[in-house]
């Protein structure tokens, strides 16, 4: 462990690595990176080639979730080499990057929430579906998720900038969270919003579930596929959860394995921040026939993105 102190008052402990696990921890990192946003960047380009995609609220929820979870890989793997290579950020690098990192990640189960209602309409009231949920209610709903977010997250900011001297923001320290916002207020802001939210969030999974689970026989296929979706987005959210119990995590194993404390934070932060990129491809790139066959299209190279200029998708 190395002090890190750049002259002011404010010093950073550093643990660091040999040379050759730091190398392959960045590898293992950079190519999984690599790997997923590859599949979910594949994901948005067949999105916005096909015209039907941009018509339909449960695709437009869809990618946009995808998006947050590029955002959510691109950070987490820019801040892992960073912290390699420079060990330390300064302070007010650390908070734009961190407040992006937030912003994605309180979007994440507010669309999951949603995306679940759009489920339960489709199948509960075919009819009116297309009424209630429409290309402008998404925006609607999109720009709610984000003003609920940006509102969760800017009182961080304020405080910090009220309470907080000129002298910390131009210092360096490890670039987590707790070290740049802290006011013990803040934690305590912060674990009562996401308490809420998850209860709500849990409480729509649940009710859009059991509402589809009854639904009449006739849909009954249409309901074995929506419930199986709902259940994907719940697996999906108890992956976002772990961020909330990320600390409790490393300070629980760490404990149990004070020596081990460089490849627990490595194998917690990769099993929180990677794993649950993995579920978006699969609720829909891979589940979903037409996009299913469009993917391979595109990450197999088979044809050229010319090819077929007027193919559409078709609605699942």
């Amino acid at each position: 462990m190395n002090l890190s102190n750049t002259g002011s008052n404010f010093t950073t402990a550093v643990y660091r690595d040999t040379l050759n696990t730091a190398i392959i921890k960045n590898v293992i990192t950079v190519v999984l990176c690599i790997s997923i946003n590859y599949v979910n960047s594949t994901l948005v380009y067949t999105f916005t080639k096909h015209q039907v995609c941009k018509m339909n609220p449960r695709y437009i929820l869809y990618i946009h979730l995808v998006i947050y979870d590029i955002i959510l890989l691109s950070l987490f793997t820019l801040l892992q080499v960073l912290s390699y290579i420079v060990f330390t950020l300064n302070v007010s690098l650390c908070i734009v990057l961190l407040m992006i990192s937030i912003f994605a990640n309180l979007n994440n189960p507010q669309t999951l929430a949603f995306m679940a209602v759009e489920c339960y309409i489709a199948v509960c009231f075919p009819l009116r579906h297309t009424q209630i949920c429409t290309v402008r209610k998404t925006y609607v709903v999109i720009s709610l998720i984000w003003a609920i977010s940006i509102l969760s997250i800017l009182p961080d900011l304020f405080v910090a900038l009220a309470t907080e001297s000129l002298e910390f923001f131009n210092s360096r320290v490890f670039c987590l969270r707790v070290n740049v916002f802290r006011n013990s207020n803040l934690t305590v802001k912060r674990d009562a919003f996401n308490a809420v939210l998850m209860v709500i969030v849990w409480l729509t999974l649940f009710y859009t579930y059991f509402r589809i689970l009854f639904t009449a026989k006739a849909a009954a296929k249409d309901a074995k596929k929506a419930r199986n979706t709902v259940l994907l987005h719940g697996f999906q959210l108890l992956l976002c959860m772990l961020t909330y119990v990320y600390d409790l995590m490393l300070q629980g194993l760490t404990y149990l394995l004070p020596k081990e404390v460089l490849a627990i934070r490595y194998t917690v932060s990769v099993f929180v921040q990677i794993l649950p990129r993995l579920i978006s491809p699969v609720v829909y790139g891979l589940r979903d026939k037409t996009f299913r066959k469009y993917l391979k299209r595109y990450l197999l190279c088979t044809t050229t993105a010319n090819t077929h200029p007027q193919a559409t998708l078709k609605m699942p």
